[in-house]
């Protein structure tokens, strides 16, 4: 019964080990990105017609006039020398991401964002607009209605706005024209461009791919890349080759590092950061000042001329509430140090100022990072 017992707790013991190994890695797909694949930022100049009078004030913006003459002019309308009105036009900046591999005729969603002193662009309808490439190519061309998440309203003597109405998308808006040439099954060279560069995660998806493949087809070239060469066996199948490395389990390693925010009192603090022995108090001195008038009134025999008066009386008082001194003791982890601090009854305003002084000290091995 005993060793039943004892063979149960053991087995029991390695199982939540295991799990807890598994939970630390991550997948090689969720770590580094493959060179070639990737996105591409599209930007185009349009106009948004339609609007319910909160467009561009024309004799304002010189730029939505002249876009809406030439824009006429191609259509075969001349109105040059004539004074336009219309508060139903908005210029607009209209942006795209290009996904990797995209064919030409398929859709992507496109973001319209106002570029005059138009109101809200509710209610628009974005006009035939290239999206231009890097290289100034047009890659796609957008058209389609403006839908925004906010919206407007006013009165004589009020406004309300949410959100931002002069920002809007419009989903499966641009239809791609051209198509950016990458062969992807005919390369003999791979590379993997890791989105926390970092010496021992590169060496260990380097070292998993071997594992994997059975030959030494990879190497970490920095801490940010690790080659790739394709084997024999899928130089004609390159993406079977990735689909199966790409599932791979590695744990990554980072460099301990503190991130604060200052401007809004947020502390992240990475797993492996270590404080050696130190000392630490936090106290607040408060000074607290009272005052308190009396009214002096002469007396029943008092002389001629005798006055009431106002007299000022001041209390000054002194409290300091001081911590007493922790201690934190050598090469403690991050949850020691946090409920140390925690202790201490302190906010984290304060937190930040003790952070800094430790590191300040050299007590503390880890970077803080400032945003």
């Amino acid at each position: 019964m005993t060793r039943t017992w004892f063979t149960a707790l053991v087995a029991a013991f390695l199982i939540s080990f295991a799990s807890v190994n598994a939970g630390a890695t991550s997948r090689i797909k969720d770590l580094a990105n493959i060179e070639g694949v990737r996105q591409n930022q599209l930007i185009g100049y349009g106009l948004v017609v339609g609007l319910n009078n909160t467009g561009d004030t024309l004799n304002n913006i010189p730029f939505t006039k002249q876009s809406l003459q030439a824009m006429l002019e191609r259509l075969g309308v001349n109105i040059r020398g004539q004074n336009l009105r219309t508060g139903n036009v908005a210029a607009v900046m209209v942006t795209a991401n290009l996904p990797a591999f995209s064919t030409q005729g398929t859709r992507i969603d496109i973001t319209v964002s106002s570029l005059g002193d138009a109101k809200s662009l509710q209610g628009g309808m974005l006009l035939v607009t290239p999206l231009l490439g890097a290289d100034g190519n047009v890659y796609a061309v957008g058209q389609g209605s403006v839908a925004i998440g906010g919206f407007e309203a006013s009165g004589e003597a009020a406004k309300i706005v949410r959100g931002v109405p002069t920002v809007g998308r419009i989903s499966n808006g641009a239809l791609i024209e051209r198509e950016i040439e990458f062969n992807l099954n005919r390369q003999s060279q791979l590379r993997m461009a890791l989105r926390n560069p970092d010496f021992t995660t590169a060496k260990r998806i380097a070292a998993a791919i071997n594992d994997y493949i059975g030959v030494p087809t990879a190497e970490s070239l920095d801490p940010g890349t690790v080659g790739i060469t394709v084997p024999q066996q899928y130089r004609s199948n390159v993406i079977a080759l990735l689909t199966e490395i790409e599932q791979l389990q590695v744990e990554p390693d980072l460099a301990a590092k503190i991130v604060i925010d200052e401007r809004s009192g947020i502390i992240v603090m990475g797993r492996d950061v270590r404080v050696s022995m130190v000392a630490v108090a936090q106290g607040n001195l408060t000074v607290t000042i009272s005052e308190t008038p009396t009214v002096s009134q002469p007396g029943p025999f008092a002389p001629r001329g005798a006055e009431t008066v106002t007299v000022n009386r001041t209390r000054i008082g002194v409290q300091e509430d001081g911590k007493r001194l922790a201690v934190v003791k050598d090469g403690v982890s991050l949850q020691q140090l946090v409920d140390g601090l925690n202790a201490l009854g302190i906010g984290p305003r304060d937190m930040i100022a003790i952070l800094q002084a430790i590191k300040a000290a050299g007590a503390i091995q880890a970077d803080i990072e400032v945003m």
